[in-house]
């Protein structure tokens, strides 16, 4: 295993597009979806000591999907 390999192998889930929306939200609260993705499975099954992450304002979310949506129609033209 080389130096860059990750611990644990990936993993797939089927998300639409508030994937993007996770994404602006995990780094206005300075960390990425991994790790918020990590602590909501700990919470969930119970590990000692898990707790649920912090949440960012709503307001985050509604920016980067308007955001998202004015580049797309820029696209789209």
């Amino acid at each position: 295993m080389s130096p860059n390999s990750p611990k644990t192998p990936a993993r797939q889930v089927r998300i639409g597009d508030a994937w993007y929306d996770f994404d602006a939200a995990a780094k206005a609260m300075g960390t990425e979806r991994a790790a918020v993705i990590r602590d909501l499975i700990d919470w969930y099954i119970r590990e000692p000591g898990a707790a649920l992450p912090e949440r960012p304002s709503r307001d985050v979310v509604v920016r980067a999907r308007a955001k998202r949506e004015a580049e797309s129609k820029k696209g789209g033209q």
